[in-house]
């Protein structure tokens, strides 16, 4: 069946590139949120392009991912990884960049949905030059993460600023969960239209492989007790109060307890740094012995991790929605997660996992033995955790929604348009 055309639109990612391998250095939740959507909103009829920052001469300049979904790497400075707190001073380069694309190819986006502070100031600058409809999501509320940080990065002024300039004047700024709704009105601006539409995941992928046959994969035993960490070697994401918390002695008092710590990381690099702080965190408290870093895992490896887990942890500092947390109960493992932002939307209490409070390892270690020790109510809060994602959460779901959003615009622009000047 023929899908009808919808026209074009432009997902602009600048420093989160959709194509590049998840869990290398900064790449994580939002890559997989603008590759799927993309993929998604292709499968809707729209022909979709991607839009970020080349990170690597030797990468490709365009990359083909399904019929009608592609990703474009504009060069922006140097053609090598760059911090995101160091982009900010390319973003004209890359908003030339994007305009001469649009002129070579003969074409125009009425549609331009940015990912991230850094490409909305593009999304806001292209407004200016063209007749187009601007669609934010945020990912992250630097009035949030600042409060979560000890040291203030130099650039965080200027983000505030954009943040505040792109809730005021975007034609929508999409919300992933409720409390991150909150957080904009309350932290950002009371100015500006917003809706909640939340991320997804690939249910027909996570929840494919059983227990089993997960830990068959990965070389576990039927008999172990195991819990997973998947993401970023990064202070925020929480990796040392959950190491703590299984060093706890309610923890360690498991038979065949097993810790996994998924995630790439680079040598050299602030992720790698993080790892071997990490690394001697669990040899200072005499985990070693149970404990595995698998490294990097390809996404599609991933869903023989979360089947093989008792629980998924995910003790983030602060997440506006949490990918890892709605993998996983996709997969049907329990959820252990921080009660922070968006995390609180996607976990329910005691019903598809826990919550506890974010840095308190105690209490993540409540929370985690609860589970171990419990394997009915572990298995009945799996279920449940499939359920609420299958109901809620799915990649087409959100694609549909943003669809909707997509065509209500338009029809704005087209009256815009046509509307003559007084």
């Amino acid at each position: 069946m023929l899908t009808k055309n919808r026209g074009k639109i432009a997902l602009i990612s600048v420093h989160g590139d959709p194509a590049i391998d998840i869990g290398k250095e900064e790449a994580g939740g939002q890559n997989v949120y603008v590759r799927e959507v993309g993929e998604a909103l292709a499968r809707q009829g729209w022909q979709v392009d991607m839009f970020t920052r080349c990170s690597d001469a030797g990468q490709d300049k365009i990359v083909e991912h399904s019929h009608n979904c592609r990703t474009i790497r504009l060069t922006a400075g140097p053609q090598e990884f760059i911090a995101r707190q160091k982009i900010f001073k390319y973003l004209p380069e890359f908003l030339e960049a994007f305009i001469q694309f649009q002129h070579e190819q003969r074409t125009i986006y009425p549609i331009i949905h940015t990912n991230y502070w850094l490409s909305a100031w593009v999304g806001m600058e292209l407004k200016k030059r063209q007749l187009v409809q601007h669609l934010h999501t945020y990912h992250s509320l630097g009035a949030v993460k600042y409060r979560a940080v000890n040291t203030v990065p130099m650039i965080a002024k200027t983000r505030l600023k954009v943040e505040q300039q792109c809730l005021e004047t975007a034609d929508l700024v999409i919300a992933t969960s409720p409390q991150e709704e909150e957080h904009m009105r309350s932290l950002v601006s009371t100015k500006g239209k917003i809706t909640v539409i939340p991320c997804g995941t690939d249910i027909s992928a996570f929840g494919s492989i059983s227990t089993e046959a997960g830990r068959a994969k990965i070389g576990l035993q039927p008999e172990d007790k195991v819990v997973l960490y998947v993401g970023r070697f990064d202070p925020r994401k929480g990796i040392e109060t959950l190491v703590r918390a299984v060093s706890q002695s309610e923890v360690r008092k498991q038979q065949n307890l097993k810790l996994i710590i998924a995630g790439g990381s680079t040598p050299g690099r602030k992720d790698g740094k993080e790892r071997e702080r990490i690394e001697g965190i669990v040899n200072e408290l005499g985990l070693q012995d149970i404990t595995t870093f698998p490294g990097l895992v390809q996404h599609q490896d991933l869903i023989y991790y979360y089947a093989a887990a008792d629980v998924c942890v995910v003790p983030s500092h602060y997440e506006p929605f949490g990918l890892v947390a709605i993998e996983a109960m996709a997969s049907g493992t329990p959820v252990v997660a921080s009660q922070v932002g968006g995390l609180k939307y996607t976990v329910v209490d005691e019903v598809t996992g826990l919550l506890a409070p974010p840095q308190e390892e105690q209490a993540f270690a409540s929370a985690i033995n609860q589970i171990l020790s419990n394997p009915s109510w572990c298995e009945q809060l799996g279920q449940n955790a499939r359920e609420r994602v299958e109901s809620k959460f799915s990649w087409d779901g959100v694609a549909s929604q943003l669809d909707r959003q997509y065509l209500s615009e338009l029809n704005k622009l087209h009256r815009e348009f046509l509307t003559p000047a007084v």
